[in-house]
């Protein structure tokens, strides 16, 4: 997660411009949204990729995650533990280990192994 002072870099940064005034939920997912599409380009016509931009794009996809955190009141290190939490629930290490079956079909490719 980021560090204190990558947190208020970014906050600086916001204050200076005076960009908070822009930055409702709705527009912060939005560019989320909007940067990550940025980011798939990147691998659009092939598996090569520019590391550089590539790293620029994950930057602003993450800038503006811990932007919206940041607006909505949210600590990003405890949604992200407690989504851990139930995503370990749908997909026990017996049912999902080395396989990418969605949770609601594991059991029952687990059944139609046995």
């Amino acid at each position: 997660m980021p560090t204190p002072s990558t947190l208020a870099a970014l906050r600086t940064f916001v204050a200076e411009r005076d960009w908070d005034q822009f930055h409702s939920p709705e527009n912060l997912a939005k560019s989320i949204s909007i940067e990550a599409s940025e980011l798939l380009e990147c691998f659009q016509w092939s598996s090569n990729f520019d590391q550089t931009r590539v790293e620029e794009e994950l930057a602003d996809v993450v800038t503006y995650c811990i932007h919206l955190a940041n607006k909505i009141g949210v600590d990003l290190d405890e949604i992200v533990m407690r989504k851990l939490q139930s995503t370990r629930a749908k997909y026990p290490v017996e049912l999902a280990k080395g396989r990418m079956t969605k949770y609601t079909e594991l059991a029952a490719d687990q059944g139609e192994k046995e």
